[in-house]
Order: C-alpha cells, then sequence, then structure tokens
C-alpha cells in the first residue's frame, strides 16, 4: 500500500524584469511512490532552475511551466504527449487566451447560474399559461387537442426564444467591447502580442457565452413540447439552428460596431438601428423579388419568414432553413473577417495619437480653437445640450433613425390603408406606431445608461461627485440632457400620430389617451436608464439590465396579449393561471430596480407595475382607451417618482470596484 503524500508547500518567487523569471520549489520528504517514479523519470523538476525569455506571450510561458513542472504545477511524466495535447488544443481553440478566460471565469459566477434557471423557468411558466388558457381546469383525454396544444406552445416559445437571441446577442457583443474601450483597457490588449484574429474571436465568442448556453438549455422546453405531438424533430432543430445562426452573425455585427465605433452610445445606437434596419430591409427585398428566383435567397434571410416556414411545412413559397444557416454563416465570416483586417486601423482613436504626438513633440495645448463659452448656472445641462457629449458622430445615428422611419412611414402611407388587425390586436398603421415607439424607448433607454456608465468609465463621475454640484443639478441635467438629445427620435412617432389624426384613421381623443401614455413610458425609459447608471457599479450589468427591462417588458406585454386572444372565450375563468406571468414580473421587476436601493417605494411600484400593465392590456383588448391611459400614467409614473427621488435626494452612486477600493 502506498504511503499517503504529505503536503507539499511550494515556494514560488517571481522576478519581473527583462521578461525573465525564477521559479523556486522545495518539497518535502515523505512522498509517495508515484512522486517517486515522477522524480526518476525527470529528476530536474527537484532542482532551482532559471527560466529565461523565450516567446513572447503568456501562453508559451504558461505551457512551458505545465510540461516542466515548475511553480507547482504537477510535473509531465510524458512531456511529449503533454506537448502534443497542448499544441492540438491551441489549434482548435482559435480564440485564445480572451476567449479561455470568459469560459472559465463566467460558469463561477452565481448570476449565470440564476440566469439560466430564470429563463428555463419562464419558459415553464409560459407554457403553463398556455395551457391553462386553452385547457382550463377541465382533463383532456384526446391525443388531437393535446398536439394542436403543442404545436401553438412551439410557436410562441419559438419566436420569442428567436426574438430574444437576435437582442441578447447584438448587445452583449456590442457592450463587450465598448466596456473595454470606455475603461481603456483595450489600448492595454492591443500593446500586447496578441494577434487579431484572437483579440476579436476572443470577444466575440466570449460575449455568445450566454446566448449560446440559452439555446443549449432550452432543448429540454422543446423537446417536452416535442413529445405531446403537433411538431416534428426535424422542426425541433431547424429551429435551434436557425437561432445559433442569426445570433452569430447577430454577435459579429455588434462586435464589428463596437470595434469601430468610440462610444458607448454610438455602438449600442448602431448596432440596434443596424439590426431592425436589416430585417426591414430583407423583408422588402424579399416582397419585391418574391417571383424571381432571386426570392427564395432574398427570403431565407429574413429569421422570422424563415422561422414561420418552419411552422407551417406545407406551406408553399416558404424559406428554407439551411439556406437561411448558409447565408447567416457566410456572412459572419464576412463580419469577422472586415473586423479582423480593419482592428488596429480603427483602434486606438483618433484622439488617443493626437494627444501621444503632442507629448512626444511637447507641444503646448493651450492654443484656443475657438471663442471662450459661457457655461449655465446648471453646468450639467449645459454639457449635455451644448456640448458633443456623446461624440461628434451622433448626429449619424438620428439620420439613420430618420431615413429608417420615412422608409416604413412611406411604405405604408404608398399602400391602401387597412383595418384588418394583426394577430387580432392592432392595425398596421398601429403595428407600425407600435414599432417606432419601441424602438424609440431602445434608444432614449440606451442613451440613459450610457451617460451615467461612460462618465464611471473615464474616471470623471468622481471629479463630479467632488464639486459643488448637487444631487438634483445633476441628476436633472443628466435627464433633461437625454431628452434634449432624443427630441428627434420622440418626434417621429408623434408626427406618425398627428397623421393619423388627420387622415381620420385614429379619433381626437384616443390620441390624446396615446400621446399622454407615449410621453410617460418616454420619461420612464429615460429613467430607467438613469436609474441603472446609477445603481451598478459594472457598466456591462447596467446597461444589460436597463435594455434588459424595457426589452422584456414589451415581450412580455406582446405574448401576453397573444395568450388573452386564445383565452377570450372564458377569460373570466383563465383568470388565475395569469397571475403566475404576472408574479414572475413582479420579482424581475424587484431585482432590476430595487438591487441597491431597497426603498419601500421600488418594492412598491415593482410589485404594483405588472399587475397595472395586465389591466392596461386587458381593457386595451376591451376597447377602453381612457382606462388604459390612466392604468398606464398611474402604475408608471409612480414609478418614476420612486426612482427619481432617492436620485434628487442625495448622491448615492454605484461607483467602480476599483474606485471603491481606493476610497
Amino acid at each position: 500500500m502506498h504511503r499517503p503524500i504529505r503536503e507539499r508547500q511550494f515556494v514560488h518567487q517571481k522576478m519581473v524584469g527583462n521578461r525573465g523569471e525564477v521559479c523556486q520549489s522545495k518539497t518535502q520528504a515523505g512522498k509517495s511512490d508515484v512522486w517517486n517514479s515522477a522524480t526518476q523519470l525527470n529528476p530536474s523538476i527537484l532542482a532551482p532552475r532559471q527560466v529565461h525569455g523565450g516567446q513572447p506571450g503568456w501562453y508559451s510561458g504558461w505551457q512551458r511551466r505545465r510540461h516542466t513542472g515548475e511553480c507547482g504545477m504537477r510535473p509531465a511524466v510524458f512531456p511529449s504527449i503533454g506537448k502534443r495535447r497542448e499544441s492540438f488544443w491551441r489549434s482548435f481553440v482559435l480564440a485564445g487566451p480572451l476567449f479561455t478566460r470568459e469560459a472559465l471565469t463566467t460558469p463561477r459566477q452565481f448570476k449565470h447560474y440564476l440566469f439560466r434557471a430564470g429563463y428555463l423557468g419562464a419558459f415553464f411558466v409560459l407554457m403553463y399559461t398556455a395551457a391553462q388558457t386553452t385547457f382550463g381546469f377541465q382533463t383532456v383525454r384526446n391525443l388531437g387537442d393535446i398536439a394542436r396544444f403543442g404545436g401553438q406552445v412551439f410557436q410562441i416559445l419559438s419566436f420569442v426564444q428567436l426574438t430574444l437571441i437576435l437582442f441578447f446577442s447584438v448587445l452583449f457583443a456590442a457592450g463587450n467591447v465598448a466596456i473595454e474601450k470606455d475603461r481603456r483597457t483595450l489600448i492595454l490588449l492591443l500593446m500586447t502580442d496578441l494577434p487579431n484574429r484572437e483579440l476579436v474571436l476572443g470577444k466575440l465568442l466570449g460575449s455568445l457565452l450566454l446566448p449560446g448556453v440559452l439555446i443549449t438549455i432550452s432543448l429540454p422546453a422543446f423537446l417536452m413540447v416535442a413529445l405531446m405531438g403537433g411538431v416534428g424533430f426535424d422542426q425541433l432543430w431547424a429551429s435551434l439552428g436557425t437561432c445559433a445562426a442569426v445570433g452569430l452573425a447577430a454577435g459579429c455585427w455588434g462586435t464589428l460596431v463596437a470595434f469601430w465605433r468610440e462610444k458607448t452610445f454610438q455602438t449600442l445606437a448602431i448596432s440596434l438601428l443596424g439590426l431592425v434596419f436589416w430585417l426591414g430591409l430583407v423583408e422588402v427585398v424579399g416582397w419585391m423579388t418574391a417571383e424571381t428566383a432571386f426570392g427564395s435567397w432574398a427570403a431565407a434571410l429574413n429569421p422570422f419568414r424563415v422561422l414561420w416556414g418552419i411552422l407551417s411545412p406545407f406551406d408553399s413559397g416558404t424559406a428554407s432553413p439551411v439556406i437561411c444557416g448558409l447565408e447567416y454563416t457566410a456572412l459572419s465570416l464576412i463580419l469577422v473577417l472586415v473586423t479582423i483586417s480593419r482592428l488596429r486601423v480603427w483602434n486606438p482613436s483618433r484622439g488617443v495619437y493626437e494627444a501621444t504626438s503632442t507629448i512626444e513633440t511637447g507641444e503646448k495645448t493651450t492654443v484656443r480653437t475657438r471663442e471662450p463659452r459661457t457655461v449655465w448656472e446648471l453646468p450639467i445641462l449645459w454639457r449635455e445640450m451644448r456640448t458633443r457629449a456623446y461624440g461628434r458622430r451622433a448626429i449619424l445615428i438620428k439620420g439613420a433613425y430618420l431615413l429608417f422611419a420615412a422608409v416604413a412611414i412611406g411604405s405604408q402611407v404608398v399602400v391602401e390603408p387597412s383595418t384588418d388587425l394583426i394577430l387580432g390586436m392592432l392595425p398596421p398603421a398601429g403595428f407600425l406606431f407600435a414599432g417606432l415607439s419601441l424602438l424609440c424607448f431602445l434608444m432614449v433607454n440606451t442613451q440613459a445608461v450610457t451617460a451615467l456608465t461612460s462618465e464611471r468609465d473615464a474616471n470623471t463621475l468622481e471629479l463630479l461627485l467632488v464639486t459643488e454640484v448637487t444631487a438634483s443639478e445633476f441628476t436633472w441635467g443628466k435627464l433633461l440632457g437625454v431628452l434634449y438629445n432624443s427630441k428627434e427620435l420622440i418626434a417621429v412617432p408623434l408626427l406618425w400620430l398627428g397623421w393619423l389624426v388627420a387622415s381620420g384613421f385614429c379619433p381626437v381623443d384616443h390620441a390624446i389617451f396615446v400621446l399622454i401614455g407615449f410621453l410617460t413610458l418616454t420619461f420612464f425609459s429615460a429613467m430607467l436608464g438613469l436609474h441603472a447608471g446609477l445603481t451598478y457599479h459594472n457598466s456591462r450589468q447596467a446597461i444589460g439590465s436597463s435594455l434588459g427591462t424595457i426589452f422584456f417588458l414589451f415581450i412580455g406585454i406582446f405574448v401576453c396579449m397573444i395568450l388573452i386572444l386564445q383565452a377570450r372565450a372564458s377569460f373570466a375563468l383563465q383568470l388565475p393561471s395569469f397571475l403566475v406571468f404576472i408574479l414572475g414580473g413582479a420579482i424581475a421587476l424587484i431585482g432590476a430596480l430595487a438591487q441597491r436601493n431597497q426603498a419601500p417605494a421600488l418594492y412598491l411600484a415593482s410589485s404594483i407595475l405588472p399587475f397595472a400593465t395586465f389591466y392596461a392590456i386587458t381593457t386595451f383588448l376591451l376597447g377602453q382607451m381612457f382606462e388604459v391611459c390612466v392604468a398606464v400614467t398611474a402604475a408608471y409614473g409612480f414609478t418614476i417618482i420612486a426612482m427619481l427621488i432617492p436620485a434628487v435626494s442625495e448622491f448615492d452612486v454605484a461607483l467602480s470596484e476599483g474606485s471603491a477600493n481606493r476610497g
């Protein structure tokens, strides 16, 4: 029997200088026979050694110490086998150390497990709510009814997952790189010997870890639905494959924009606008080329039409999911190659080069290029309204939004107005107003949250906190500045609403109610972004929480309306089944709003908001517009006040972890 292995102490002394290091290892006596056999095969591991520079890069040094057994690592008995294994792994993982670090650290976080469990739990809650609205509390003995229910639930889950994967992929990919730029850590990565391929693929694949995990963990829910009947396994795999291919392309687009643009707001806004513009473009091209040979290839670029074709296999003229996967894979490859080739052309930015050249040449920077300007009594508001606080190219974002809105409104004006309800909810003109409003809310929310995160990452928020600027001036300056800079985004839905009133399509009283609700939700979006920026010390968490709350809110409203329409005949009996749906929304809002400031008003607002939203949905479907306006204004107005009062009362800002440690 082998003797027990006694505790071995390894003394590691690292000296940095001329890219060299000294590692000494001591081992106590009494080692087992396994250890003795290893030392007999490689006796040099017990002797102190000095490792010189070698090849640059952290990976080569780690590989050398792993094989030679230095610095406390277990020695390799057969070094040749280990070298072949490591070289194969390095050639297989093209993303490099950035992806490796992300893959090792992400699963260790508790929020990762919570997010996975919450996502799968939301799927099962949605299935339960759909079952209750379809069958109620009656016993189902007909297999045909179960099969029809399975097909219905598969449609809802597939469209919801495709929408979420599109949003998460572009948001995580763009935000991951944008935060590196705000913290000035991307310059440090560019100074290392990481090639462009490892830098781009590492950030891209690291950002797509969570969307990939979400697609994987949704498989049990889809398999359970497939076992009910009404859905084939080929449809299931086609749906998941379409989500994966489209999510990869969306992530590649977000990564390209993030490495291209400098400001976080510009990155997120261009990424979201580009995604929406792409979906609209492929829909128009597919409609115009429907009768040509190019029509099938163009239709395959619209993922929602492809998914509808998967769910309706007997319909003629549907797009093929195989063609969709090939096209989006090729598009992803093109976007990645462009990003890799232009990485060090776009980065560092021009401002870094100008500052570096000024320091090297010793030129004085006191020469004024314009006359001094008078600052208002509210300096924060002056900066937001009179300077280019969001970058020099912010006008291009507004131009792209106005172009997209003009094309969408023009296509609606040209065709003959229709009163047919889409999905039994809204006419085409109403759907266009809802889409423009949702895009406006996302843009306003993005600008509000990045107004705080950019200040924190640039270490200028600490300077503002030590000045004479009060909390009220700071909060109102940021809030009003966001609304002022978003005036073009807010005006477009209002102009479309005015055209609907002028054309007699919408009554005047209904338009007034819609106007009040729209302005309330716009102010709520801005305040929610500001609240998230003040609450979270991590910029990635702040952006994800803020935009995710807005997105999930409207996705939940849409799904809830579909379920209510399906249970219209027995809605009173199926009302308890919606309570689970509402309760889940309340818990999610409590986690988003009361994360740091656990005020009773925030808990009350988070609890009331889902119930008020559900009441507004039901009254809207009944045609009672005044009740909808009252419910939306009261619920969201109270939530705005609950977030605004603590912000204007005193400075309660979550600084970065490094700032907190220094303080």
